[in-house]
């Protein structure tokens, strides 16, 4: 093997001749032939030049018995000859059994029996196998036999092999220990090596696939980004989707239905990453400088910034081996998450506590989904907890998306595929995809019915109170912030720029007033509501007055009745 790799570094140096690439100039001077050259030289005085690289068991045998050069060793040199005398009697041997007894046969060899021989099934027909053969097994349209001179003839073709294998072995070592002193040449050239395979892996790809170069910065945002490995599998064209994370929008929450893409959609995210890192900011030793490198990632347009760390809580089953259920593997993950978790991390969790019942799994979801909003982490959370999504939907830093899906008709439904803005809104979207299942007729229509009536019981006006207000404007002051800090470090200038800012001032005033009204309408219904329930209170106490002028009340009842019968009441 490594008379082959040395002898292919030679054609990579001519290939690389002429290269402008700083790059390739540094892995062309490590394939140069004066580094290549002491060792082949040192391989060239003990192999065989025609010795190549051996897989099979018989050629593997030759290989070992006939790699090293005659002269190197005489006593070898004799027992190669012998070795080579015994297996040529016993392919004579083979031939004259079948010239003795009309008979087509081959001579095989495994490492196991040494050689045997093969006879087609067709050659025996009508004929009885002669008694001289033995060992007979019958396997498919074969039968495999041996004879004793054949057995002898194996014995003494091994003992002379072992002795040539030993002598063997041992200038092969004497080689290996001359070739050591160039070990740490061969390592760079294996460096460079690896390197230039990367490189050309990169460009095949960038050439056959339609794929962009990203760029590093602060933000993460891919357009029309698709999933590197399913769009290769996928008999239909694969669905392109955008994305957008800043610290303002680093916890994305993704609601949908099943089998809508939440998975791949978060799953794109994190591979796309990897993708952009892969190489990047490395020393392969080629030289003083460091290398800046980014692998082209599937989209038409992506910028990416620098993490330090990729964690994944994906799908998994009940852990046999650990004694744990799919809850209690899911939040070992999950706490080692959070452990480590921090800034420059980038997290995608799909599907948490969905082990568990759904009261305790959402308390749980909505805990953890806090604690990573406070790690300022990128991080894309796929849960089908709709409650998740309108609980945290205020919080600075939270953004709400869904997997869109088209309802044609009550029982109809389409998948898009396409990522949209805000939580889902169908809250029956399993029902719908049970009804393609089949179930025996009028179970489905019980769910629905049982599920509107839960769904009408559970439902309960809500408000929104002044905390609530508070975190709005909070995340609006903030999403401003953002942007200006943005087009401060960014290219934008003259016109354009004021422009631009114009338009970001006026959409300002704009959400801003609209929380002012909303929070004047809020106060007005309070007070509404508070003189309504004056009112009430008010009327309850006028007729409770004209009540007790009236009739008796309930105590003097009571007390009638205690006296009547004259016993103490409780």
């Amino acid at each position: 093997m490594l008379k082959q790799f040395v002898s292919s570094v030679n054609p990579v140096f001519e290939a690389l001749t002429g290269a402008r690439s700083s790059m390739l100039i540094n892995i062309c001077e490590f394939c140069a032939p004066e580094n290549v050259s002491p060792i082949q030289d040192l391989i060239d005085e003990v192999i065989n030049q025609d010795t190549t690289y051996a897989k099979q068991p018989l050629e593997l045998r030759n290989q070992r018995t006939y790699a090293v050069k005659s002269g190197v060793n005489g006593l070898l040199d004799v027992a190669r000859t012998t070795y080579k005398e015994a297996t040529e009697d016993a392919y004579q041997h083979c031939t004259e059994l079948g010239q003795e007894y009309d008979i087509q046969l081959d001579l095989k060899y495994e490492s196991a029996r040494q050689f045997y021989i093969k006879i087609p099934v067709i050659e025996l027909e009508g004929r009885v196998l002669p008694p001289v053969f033995t060992n007979v097994i019958r396997r498919k349209n074969n039968v495999e036999c041996q004879t004793l001179e054949l057995m002898k003839r194996n014995q003494k073709i091994n003992v002379s092999h072992q002795e040539v294998v030993l002598m063997s072995d041992q200038a092969v070592d004497t080689l290996v220990e001359a070739i050591r002193g160039h070990m740490s040449v061969m390592f760079k050239i294996c460096e460079a090596i690896g390197l230039l395979d990367m490189i050309v892996a990169f460009a095949q790809l960038v050439t056959v696939h339609d794929y962009t170069r990203p760029q590093l910065t602060d933000t993460l945002a891919i357009k029309s980004g698709r999933h590197p490995i399913k769009e290769k599998i996928m008999h239909n064209k694969f669905v392109p989707n955008d994305v957008y994370a800043t610290q303002q929008t680093r916890f994305q929450i993704i609601t949908g239905c099943n089998m809508s893409g939440k998975s791949t959609y978060i799953r794109t995210v994190a591979l796309m990453s990897i993708m952009a890192q892969i190489g990047c900011l490395y020393d392969y030793t080629l030289g003083s400088k460091t290398v800046l490198m980014t692998c082209s990632v599937p989209a038409s347009y992506a910028s990416f910034p620098i993490l330090h760390q990729l964690f994944a809580r994906l799908g998994m089953d009940d852990n046999i081996e650990t004694n744990v259920s799919t809850f209690a593997a899911e939040m070992r993950e999950i706490a080692f998450i959070l452990r480590n978790i921090d800034r420059r991390s980038m997290a995608i969790v799909d599907e948490l506590c969905r082990g568990t019942s759904s009261r305790d799994g959402l308390a749980i979801a909505l805990a953890i989904a806090e604690a990573l909003v406070s790690s300022k982490a990128l991080v894309w959370f796929a849960t089908h907890f709709k409650d998740l999504a309108t609980i945290m939907h205020e919080r600075a830093g939270v953004l709400n998306l869904h997997l869109a899906v088209d309802m044609e008709g009550a029982h109809d439904m389409t998948m898009l595929y396409k990522i949209a803005e805000g939580a889902v809104k169908e809250s029956h979207y399993g029902l719908a995809l049970a009804r393609v299942v089949p179930f025996p007729p009028g179970l489905v229509d019980h769910a629905a019915a049982v599920a509107q009536k839960l769904e009408r019981h559970m439902l309960r006006k809500k408000k929104t109170s002044a905390t609530v207000l508070k975190e709005k404007r909070r995340k609006l002051i903030l999403n401003l912030k953002e942007h200006l800090v943005q087009v401060h470090t960014g290219v934008l200038k003259g016109e354009v720029l004021s422009a631009w800012l114009k338009e970001l001032q006026n959409e300002f005033v704009k959400r801003m007033s609209a929380l002012e009204a909303e929070a004047a309408s809020i106060s007005q219904e309070t007070d509404d509501e508070e003189e309504q329930m004056e009112d009430i209170s008010h009327a309850d106490n006028q007729e409770r007055l004209g009540t007790s002028v009236s009739q008796p009340s309930a105590i003097s009842i009571s007390s009638h009745m205690t006296s009547s019968v004259s016993e103490p009441t409780v």
